[in-house]
């Protein structure tokens, strides 16, 4: 017979799998600062961003520039380095990982930048930068670059960022400016100075990731600052400074996605410390001793072991056909994210629902993985649209954001 392992032991055998020296290192650092993240997750909650020692602990660590290329002062982690990362961050504090996973996306946008711009903000400069890429504003073209006006919402990270970045409508005398692919629209780069934060981030989950809305009113914007929306369809240019040859909405979902992804692992490991301790009310057994428990727990633990390789399996495609990929590719990863949210959910509310009132308190670490995953899982990235596009584009259609 077999040796028996303790629990914990047992859960690791399943939960571990060899990861490369690079992915080794960071999930190193993530244990590294996770006394930090914890001591501070409350206060973080409570004042809906994340505390100074929390983001200080973040940047010594190098977590903000994880996934930005070397020479403008970044890591330049492979995909599923970076994912792994987020997960184990988020498997601490799934409102830490969020804002790490949002700096990745907009972190993306340096390669796209002219160098000496990305170098100013990426590599002067180590505070966030963060902001929207949905075009809520516009920006009036003037010489030299744009007067940009408008209001966006999910700032996360704003609290300590230095830059936000604004998606605009462009305009001549008012009039929308079209190229030959419709009505031109470009990313602004604009410092935090000149931007007007709005405290309405009152949310469900997410709470400690700050991410409020904000407001541009008249800011000139020179052209250097900026990026055209449908350059970001296409891998960006190669150039020394490239950190990935990847599209930035081929990139940009696996930081949503590894955040839900980890907060379905940390609910598995936090449901199985309830289970081997609770007795329900009138009941003689504990939890993990009832067979629908087991039943539930064994095929949650299945969806997310499932999601896990799922999005692997995204970023290996990711990394290796990035620049040739095309819609096939962005149909995969697209799929892949927002399966991974699905099934995650569906993992952490059987096993919300089966924890009993254990789940209802705020002290509950099952109860803040079961908020911020359903609050992540709205994400545009993450969206059930984004499967019926795929199936869609399989189908022999055209792959659309969303009808």
């Amino acid at each position: 017979m077999a040796q028996d392992h303790g629990n914990e032991e047992r859960l690791a055998l399943i939960d571990n799998k060899p990861v490369s020296p690079e992915t080794a290192d960071w999930l190193s650092r993530v244990d590294g600062i996770a006394p930090v993240i914890e001591k501070w997750r409350e206060e973080g909650e409570r004042q809906r961003f994340s505390p100074v020692p929390v983001f200080e602990a973040l940047r010594d660590a190098g977590f903000p520039r994880m996934l930005v290329s070397r020479h403008l002062g970044g890591a330049q982690v492979t995909l599923e380095t970076g994912s792994q990362a987020l997960q184990a961050l988020s498997r601490v504090d799934p409102a830490v990982a969020w804002q790490m996973g949002v700096q990745a996306a907009i972190g993306r946008l340096s390669d796209y930048l002219p160098e000496a711009t990305a170098g100013e903000l990426f590599r002067d400069q180590d505070a966030l930068v963060v902001g929207s890429v949905n075009p809520t504003g516009v920006a009036e073209a003037v010489d030299g670059g744009y007067r940009l006006s408008g209001r966006w919402g999910f700032a996360s990270g704003s609290a300590h960022a230095a830059w936000l970045v604004c998606a605009a409508r462009v305009t001549v005398d008012g009039a929308p400016r079209h190229t030959e692919h419709g009505p031109e629209i470009r990313m602004l780069f604009v410092p935090k100075q000149a931007v007007r934060m709005l405290d309405n981030w009152h949310t469900l989950g997410l709470r400690g990731t700050g991410s409020e809305d904000y407001e541009v009113d008249d800011v000139f914007v020179a052209d250097a600052y900026t990026v055209a929306q449908r350059d970001m369809f296409f891998a960006p240019p190669a150039r020394p400074s490239r950190g990935y040859g990847i599209s930035y909405y081929d990139f940009g979902l696996f930081g949503s996605s590894s955040t839900v992804l980890g907060a379905a692992r940390g609910a598995l490991r936090e449901f199985q410390r309830l289970a081997v301790a609770k007795k329900p009310m009138a009941g003689t057994t504990t939890l993990a001793a009832a067979h629908t428990v087991q039943e539930r727990f064994a095929r949650a633990e299945a969806q997310v072991r499932a999601s896990r390789l799922l999005l692997a399996d995204a970023a290996w495609h990711a990394e290796r056909f990035g620049e040739v990929g095309g819609d096939s590719l962005s149909a995969t990863v697209r799929l892949a994210a927002a399966t991974v949210a699905d099934q995650c959910c569906a993992a952490i509310d059987s096993l919300f629902t089966v924890a009993g009132t254990s789940s209802l308190y705020a002290s509950s670490m099952l109860e803040r993985y079961f908020r911020d995953a359903h609050s992540a899982a709205k994400h545009i990235t993450l969206s059930p649209t984004n499967v019926e596009m795929t199936g869609q584009y399989l189908l022999g259609g055209g792959l659309s954001m969303r009808r």
